[in-house]
């Protein structure tokens, strides 16, 4: 039975970054929940611990270094989106939260502020490629 599990996942490999990205939804939820904030939006925030973005480019990224090679055009064009994706979470966004913050500050308090939950920390981001990494290689490296 896991075999043919097994061969399904080769054969339909998009699965796997998306197995990935509810493991790190639950544990977004469980680092939630033992800071005792916990609400069911938190869970599919685009910010916070593990970062989301990371784990699912890097688990499709894997993926494909798995299924096809290191040196395949598959991995390759997935490995570039994932650095794209991650840069972005990392640096455009955050700054852009950052921004949002000195925004906020600046204007008036008339009941509207700009969201300053964006992008991901280095940490999040790391833990989030971890987390997608190990999936993949749970899943189609045995």
């Amino acid at each position: 039975m896991f075999t043919a599990f097994h061969t399904y996942l080769e054969t339909h490999t998009i699965i796997i970054p998306f197995i990935s990205l509810l493991v790190a939804i639950v544990i977004k939820w469980l680092v939630h929940a033992l800071k005792w904030h916990f609400t069911v939006a938190k869970m599919f925030w685009s910010w916070g611990m593990p970062s989301a973005h990371s784990t699912f480019v890097i688990a499709l990224a894997t993926s494909m270094w798995l299924k096809y090679s290191a040196w395949s055009d598959e991995f390759m064009i997935c490995l570039v989106f994932s650095i794209i994706i991650i840069y972005d979470a990392m640096n455009v966004r955050y700054q852009a939260g950052l921004h949002a913050r000195v925004l906020n500050r600046l204007t008036p308090d008339d009941g509207e502020t700009l969201n300053e939950s964006m992008g991901h920390t280095p940490l999040e981001a790391l833990v989030g490629g971890i987390i997608g990494f190990c999936t993949a290689v749970v899943f189609l490296g045995l």
